[in-house]
């Protein structure tokens, strides 16, 4: 029985190609995606995100997050909370994740840390939007305040001047709705692989390259290249490429020595492009700390 209109078909097209929320500057929101980020920097650092996707494309993927992470004092681990808010088409989707890490000394400045994620899951879709033939069809009813909890697990080696992880945020596949024993739309898992260096061109002057690969069973391999240029230690420039999807511009600025703020903008490059104008992001970052506590040279990841 046909029970869903062309909206839903759409959504499901679209969650199940992307899964988790995707971001252009990730290099900057890496605690979403890998648990053992928390408290690398080395003091508390308050993050918010907004990003709206493919302009223009009724339903598109709109993306809130904020986040909050620090180390402990006088210990090896580090805490860490995210909320994520993702709006595809008629679903409205709320993540709470919560991450403990522990960090162990590799070198004079560089260190291994691993964590653990504790998610829960709340997804709702506003029936009012679907077109569907049986208006009293209980089924509907599961769409509303959908709990699900899960568990992630992440490695993050970090220097001075690089970084190499691996995570996966989600071990538990989740089912969102079920017809017949047949999953409609699932939660999978997602596998992440990143890497990220910094090269000194000269004293003004460092150039930041950065990598990161996506894995979902079902759907392509995502690469994301990118390459910024940092000056003066004050204003970041670059471009990013997802492979065989965008192409991507990113700017920042050191606004002072706490807060951070960035932009990036995406331009489809796929059959997609004839439908949208791109996807725009911005994000700001906050860091409390004092004389005591402050960084003594600029962490640029």
């Amino acid at each position: 029985m046909k029970k869903l209109g062309l909206i839903f078909m759409f959504f499901t097209i679209v969650c199940s190609a992307q899964q988790d929320a995707q971001y252009t500057q990730y290099m900057y929101n890496t605690i979403a995606i890998n648990p053992a980020y928390a408290g690398s920097r080395g003091v508390m650092s308050v993050f918010g995100l907004y990003r709206t996707q493919w302009i223009g494309l009724d339903g598109a993927p709109r993306t809130s997050t904020f986040s909050v992470n620090t180390p402990l004092d006088n210990s090896k681990l580090g805490l860490g909370a995210t909320l994520v808010n993702d709006k595809i088409g008629p679903t409205n989707e709320n993540t709470l994740s919560v991450d403990l890490s522990y960090s162990i000394e590799t070198g004079a400045f560089s260190s291994l840390s691993f964590g653990l994620k504790g998610t829960a899951n709340l997804f709702n879709v506003d029936i009012n939007k679907l077109s569907y033939e049986d208006q009293n069809d209980e089924q509907f009813q599961d769409f509303r305040n959908k709990f699900a909890p899960n568990v992630g697990a992440g490695v993050y080696w970090h220097s001075d001047k690089a970084y190499l992880g691996l995570s996966i945020p989600n071990f538990i596949e989740t089912k969102r709705y079920d017809d017949n024993d047949v999953a409609i739309f699932k939660d999978k898992i997602n596998y992440y692989f990143m890497a990220g260096y910094v090269f000194d061109v000269n004293y003004y002057l460092k150039f930041k390259p950065a990598l990161l690969t996506k894995m979902v069973e079902g759907a392509p391999l995502q690469v994301d290249l990118s390459g910024n240029f940092i000056i003066n230690e004050k204003f970041t420039a670059g471009l990013a490429y997802r492979w065989s999807a965008s192409v991507s511009a990113m700017a920042g600025f050191q606004v002072s020595e706490r807060l951070y703020i960035g932009y990036g903008y995406d331009h489809e490059t796929t059959r997609l492009r004839r439908f949208n104008s791109g996807s725009h992001e911005i994000f700001l970052r906050f860091e409390f700390f004092n004389n005591y506590n402050k960084m003594i040279s600029p962490r640029f990841f």
